[in-house]
């Protein structure tokens, strides 16, 4: 996290600082700079260590295994921290905020005096407030239900903030998810599904455009579900969405993320049809391809649903890169169960993807399933998974290899007078270029691949 330069409004005022630790998904990327956006104007500057912040937020995410005890270890470390500078007559505070805030609530301050406030994701809007409160000795859960609430009140980021972040950014669309997938404690910890309207997501766009950003990843737990009420007064699909946000001057890519199978609509996959500016990548998962899991998972859907819809989507958009995620081991998977996941990699094929051990989520109905799978079967299917799933992902990226393509330089690379940027499938391109090509885009030609990036040279023109 960069330190930014103090709006002139808030000279003399700004003496605090914030260490903010993301964990977890994009969306709690975009929640951690708006908590920096808002702690702006209470006179915080964002710093790159904790040793010397004023104060110390953890942004979690429930989705990994052992996620809580994985805060509870980091807050004894805070703790050391926080004891250190007391000593030296320094005071720092401690928030927890996230999906383990809301899921483990005043449990978390009872477990960990250190921490001053614990903040659940609708709540951020808030955190001058209730960071008052806790300035004054007050133990804070505020753990409240109200999307909507959260969505007025989203601070808008400065130019300099923006422009300090970089050429691209996320934008959040939606939150929450209705699926309740038996494995996942979203709905439990980020509410029902709450939609933004078109002119705040258009506005904000714009903004963005307005501070040099080329190119928004749209997010949302449950992207493509996403209905908002358009400037017409009718709600809108994400479809629709995408080919306004396409009019944004200045805005020369599209992305979203995450969406689900049931989800996917005539007019969403139109937008991949129609639309050049969204990038032919789509991140689609499906988790396993059993019928069977999918069913004990509460999917509602089917392997030969999930084929039939990538089929549309590849006809109209035959470059399209497919990403997904998998689940191993979920209770009752057997031998067949997996073997039949094997088949639809095999089948779809993926340019990347995302693959995970099942772990029990407290609170959700797959941790009182019976038949929970052996650790050392997860551990061998996962590791055949993961092979198969590498192996597709090294095959695309070599596929580009001579290949002509758009770059979006975004960074410095990692040698001396190399810069750094996506393609249009999101893979990283290490390219000797001048660094007035930051922001900018370039046509580049590939001349090597490895597993996760790709090298290439400019084309002068």
């Amino acid at each position: 996290m960069n330190s930014e330069k103090t709006p002139d409004a808030l000279k003399g005022k700004a003496d605090k600082k914030v260490f903010i630790k993301t964990y977890g998904c994009q969306m709690n990327v975009y929640d951690s700079d708006r908590m920096n956006d808002a702690l702006t104007t209470d006179g915080y500057i964002p710093t790159d260590t904790p040793e010397d912040a004023d104060l110390v937020i953890l942004n979690t995410c429930h989705i990994r295994e052992k996620a809580a005890e994985k805060v509870y270890s980091e807050l004894g470390r805070i703790r050391k921290i926080k004891d250190s500078r007391a000593n030296a007559g320094k005071k720092t505070m401690v928030s927890v905020a996230g999906c383990v805030a809301q899921a483990e609530g005043a449990e978390i301050s009872k477990r960990a005096p250190v921490v001053d406030l614990v903040v659940g994701p609708q709540s951020y809007h808030r955190l001058p407030e209730l960071l008052g409160k806790a300035a004054g000795g007050e133990k804070v859960v505020e753990t409240e239900f109200d999307i909507q609430e959260k969505f007025k009140h989203l601070a808008t980021p400065s130019k300099e903030a923006v422009r300090k972040r970089g050429v691209t950014a996320f934008l959040t669309v939606q939150e929450g998810c209705d699926k309740f997938c038996t494995f996942c404690v979203v709905p439990y910890t980020r509410g029902a599904e709450v939609s933004r309207s078109v002119d705040q997501i258009v506005g904000e766009a714009q903004r963005l455009a307005a501070a040099g950003v080329r190119e928004v990843t749209l997010l949302g737990q449950n992207v493509n579900g996403w209905h908002g009420q358009g400037s017409d007064g009718r709600e809108w699909g994400l479809g629709e969405l995408l080919f306004k946000l396409a009019e944004v001057d200045g805005i020369d890519r599209l992305r979203y993320t995450t969406s689900h199978p049931r989800d996917m609509d005539d007019a969403l996959i139109a937008a991949h049809r129609d639309l050049d500016i969204l990038m032919p990548y789509l991140h689609l998962p499906v988790q396993s391809g059993s019928d069977a899991i999918l069913k004990a998972m509460n999917r509602k859907h089917t392997r030969d649903d999930y084929f039939r819809l990538i089929d549309r989507i590849r006809e109209v958009r035959s470059d399209i890169a497919l990403s997904g995620d998998f689940i191993v081991g979920f209770p009752g998977e057997t031998d067949k169960d997996f073997r039949d996941t094997m088949d639809l990699i095999e089948k779809v094929t993926y340019g990347s993807a995302f693959s995970f051990k099942y772990s029990p989520r407290p609170g959700t109905p797959g941790a009182t399933l019976e038949n929970q799978v052996d650790e050392d079967v997860k551990s061998e299917r996962l590791a055949e998974l993961q092979a198969l799933l590498a192996s597709q992902q090294a095959a695309f990226n070599h596929s580009l290899t001579g290949q002509k393509i758009n770059v979006l330089f975004e960074k410095g690379g990692r040698q001396q007078g190399q810069l750094s940027g996506r393609s249009p499938w999101l893979q990283p391109v290490h390219v000797e270029a001048p660094s007035e090509l930051y922001g900018e885009f370039a046509e580049v030609e590939i001349l090597a691949a490895t597993a996760n990036s790709l090298q290439g040279k400019l084309i002068q023109n």
